[in-house]
């Protein structure tokens, strides 16, 4: 038996040594697949369908609401279980609205897939992630995320493993190493063989708790965090406590006593408030998705639109990545410039942009093989060959030669320069390069600086080069410095008062963006190349374009699939909208958990039943808090964000509350049955429901005063048609006249909180 096993494990791990000119032929593939040896992607966009459904299902508010129901059901009076259908509709809402979005997700990040170039029957293609099989031969290239362990087969790269071993250093690999899954090429090109697959994977193999995950920097999720938190500390020993006056004390009975204390609790656990902000940002997603915005991380949206300050990295995003050479200028005519540029060009495999217009212009086709290839490197910022026993550099200028040469008159182009480095070194030449812009950058960025956000232009290119690109952008951003004169603790003092940086590391850019972060900012990071990586990576938000690198890509938060500048604009409105109106919703959710909390410490004291009933409750809650709260937070709002959220909703809601409680005290100190007390606190509760929600949307339109109209007539005929249900009995006189005169105090209390707090700002 060990040996049929053996024999079988041994055919599923054959093993294939190719050519790297050659790779794995159709039916060496076809073998691999059938064996089950193709690789599949471990990291999952989204949610699963279950985990999903079970989130939203098995929530603490929702277990509060359950055990509430099954006491209430033990009692026999079932018409008080009609809280838990509001309780289940929202879920039911959260959870479709939810899946919609996985969908829109699932079907962008499908679309936008990482390809990689494989070498198979002697042709190179581009196949995604879930079709390598093991043994394939893949060409990595500069800004390409490893996505499989392979060993390197020809070519020479440096490797950032930052995300899988948390050093920063880049690291050289050649022939014969190991390339992790999980780092990402930072320069040259190689052939390499495909190690790993699936699980097997070193990214794979490390546990989640192991990798860096940057923190969710999200109010909205910190609010809602906080009052889960403080209910969940209050709401049982309040109810136990209420239990025992309603019963112990004031001798009600048993199933009387229960159904007072549940409606209590009911009142206080604000049940749609979590589902309402989840389906509110999923709604969001799936709008977003429409305007080809990939969104990775659900509150980043919120993010985005309390970002005080935003960072765009120059080449690819204020530019289109696209250079183009617009001269070329000999300094030392004993050289002949075109023939070493041929060379260079020839040998070097770099693709990126610079190298694209090089190798355009110089059309190298005839060249000779060179000694040694000296790969480019972002740290370095040159590259070159070794030929004839001579060392050609070709790069920044301050980087390639100690000289000291004067190339102001050159500040609206890239400068490349070419040197002999040699005891003395000889500079054979200068290339000048020019990038093209966006359009829409310059509207993307007036947007922002319109908006009171602080812009900063972050680049390896030189500053002085950077400001005529942004003035040719109709931007004037005057205060720039070279970061690779300054030491990092230099660098940390210019974050504030410096808009452009200029020779800027990718560790550098990391350290701008945890400096701003440190002084109290809200960051976003946009970029698309592979040194942005590790900023991105740090920022509070970021966005990368889909015609970038692969790395940039996978970090982070947001992709603008068409690589459309103007579609940021579009994601901080939908920000706005979302952060304004939760706010505006959230206030009502509050008034209610306000209220009841303050009249349950009051009704453990006084010698008085509680005034409510749970199915009372159901009615106000379905027409002052669920409908509304909806309908309001999903209408249109463009208002800047301001202060702090749960204060601005404590802000809101309170001052109601207050009122509330104020006229069921009132009303439980007047001379009236307990059915008719109770009539006249849930009549008055659901009116002053109303009046807040005209507060909140204050100035109404014409929408919030039929909205209001429609579930004020929806009252009416639930508490005249539907009395034995809600347990009402009819008004007389004598209770509309004490209902006029509540909601005139109620009225007169609130316009005094509001001048009150227009005194004190």
């Amino acid at each position: 038996m060990c040996f049929l096993l053996y024999l079988w494990y041994n055919k599923c791990m054959k093993r294939f040594n190719k050519d790297i000119k050659i790779g794995l032929t159709k039916n060496e593939v076809k073998y691999q697949i059938d064996n089950g040896n193709v690789n599949k992607d471990t990291t999952i966009p989204t949610k699963s369908v279950s985990t999903i459904i079970l989130s939203n299902i098995f929530t603490l508010f929702n277990m509060l609401n359950l055990s509430l129901g099954i006491i209430v059901f033990l009692t026999g009076s079932y018409k008080n279980l009609l809280f838990l259908g509001t309780v289940i509709t929202n879920t039911i809402i959260s959870i479709v609205q939810e899946l919609r979005a996985k969908k829109e997700v699932d079907t962008l990040s499908l679309m936008c897939e990482p390809k990689v170039t494989v070498v198979r029957d002697s042709k190179e293609s581009e196949i995604g992630i879930n079709n390598i099989v093991l043994d394939d031969i893949i060409k990595y290239k500069l800004g390409n995320q490893i996505v499989v362990d392979s060993i390197i087969l020809d070519g020479l790269v440096e490797v950032n493993e930052s995300f899988i071993t948390g050093e920063s250093d880049p690291i050289t690999k050649k022939k014969g190493d190991t390339i992790l899954s999980g780092s990402f090429v930072i320069s040259g090109n190689c052939y390499a063989k495909v190690e790993h697959i699936k699980e097997d994977n070193y990214s794979s193999k490390i546990s989640k708790e192991a990798k860096y995950i940057k923190k969710v920097n999200s109010v909205l999720l910190d609010s809602l965090n906080t009052i889960i938190k403080i209910l969940s500390w209050v709401i049982i020993p309040l109810g136990v406590l209420l239990f025992i006056n309603q019963y112990f004390t004031l001798k009600s009975s048993l199933d009387m006593a229960i159904i007072n204390t549940v409606a209590a609790l009911i009142a206080m656990i604000p049940e749609g408030l979590v589902l309402l902000t989840s389906t509110v940002l999923a709604v969001s997603v799936i709008r977003l998705s429409k305007q080809k915005v990939l969104v990775k991380q659900l509150y980043c949206i919120e993010t985005l639109a309390r970002v005080d300050t935003i960072c765009f990295d120059k080449t690819g995003t204020l530019t289109k990545g696209e250079m183009e050479v617009k001269e070329v200028i000999t300094i030392n005519k004993d050289y002949d410039i075109k023939e070493i540029m041929n060379n260079i060009c020839g040998n070097l495999e770099d693709d990126n942009a610079t190298m694209i217009a090089l190798k355009k212009y110089f059309k190298s086709n005839n060249y000779k093989k060179v000694d040694e290839i000296i790969p480019f490197s972002s740290d370095k910022k040159y590259s070159g060959i070794k030929l004839d026993n001579k060392t050609y550099i070709l790069g920044a200028p301050e980087f390639v030669t100690k000289e000291k040469v004067n190339l102001e008159k050159y500040d609206d182009y890239r400068v490349l320069m070419l040197v002999e480095k040699a005891d003395n070194d000889k500079i054979i030449g200068l290339i000048l390069l020019e990038d093209k812009l966006r359009d829409e950058a310059s509207k993307t960025i007036q947007y922002f600086t319109k908006e009171g956000v602080n812009i900063k232009i972050i680049s390896g290119d030189n500053p002085r080069t950077i400001r005529r690109i942004v003035k040719r952008l109709g931007l004037d951003f005057d205060k720039y410095v070279d970061a690779s004169k300054l030491t990092d603790e230099e660098l940390r003092k210019c974050v504030l008062d410096t808009t452009i940086f200029g020779r800027v590391t990718p560790f550098q850019k990391r350290i701008i963006i945890k400096e701003l972060k440190r002084l109290g900012h809200t960051v976003s990071m946009v970029g698309d190349g592979v040194n942005d990586v590790l900023a991105l990576k740090e920022s509070d938000c970021s966005i990368a374009l889909a015609c970038g690198s692969s790395a940039a890509y996978n970090v982070s938060d947001l992709v603008l699939l068409n690589s459309d500048f103007t579609s940021i604009p579009s994601i901080v409105e939908e920000g706005r909208k979302t952060i304004n109106n939760i706010e505006k919703s959230a206030s009502l959710f509050i008034v209610k958990t306000g209220y009841a909390i303050m009249l349950t410490l009051i009704f453990m004291i006084i010698p008085y039943n509680y005034p409510f009933i749970p199915v009372q409750l159901t009615l106000t809650n379905v027409l002052t808090i669920g409908i509304p709260s909806f309908i309001l937070a999903l209408e249109p709002n463009k208002k800047k964000v301001t202060g702090n959220f749960l204060t601005n909703v404590f802000k809101k809601a309170i001052p109601t509350s207050f009122v509330i409680v104020i006229c069921i005290l009132i009303i439980t100190f007047l001379q009236f049955s307990f059915i008719e007390k109770s009539t006249l606190s849930l009549i008055t509760v659901a009116l002053v429901g109303f009046i807040h929600i005209y507060r909140v949307c204050y100035p109404p339109k014409k929408y919030h005063l039929f909205m209001i109209s429609i579930l004020l007539t929806l009252f009416i005929i639930g508490i005249t048609l539907f009395k034995k249900l809600f347990s009402v009995t009819t008004i007389n006189i004598l209770m509309l006249l004490t209902i006029v005169l509540l909601i005139g105090v109620a009225i007169i209390i609130l316009k005094a909180i509001d001048i009150y707090k227009t005194k004190i700002r």
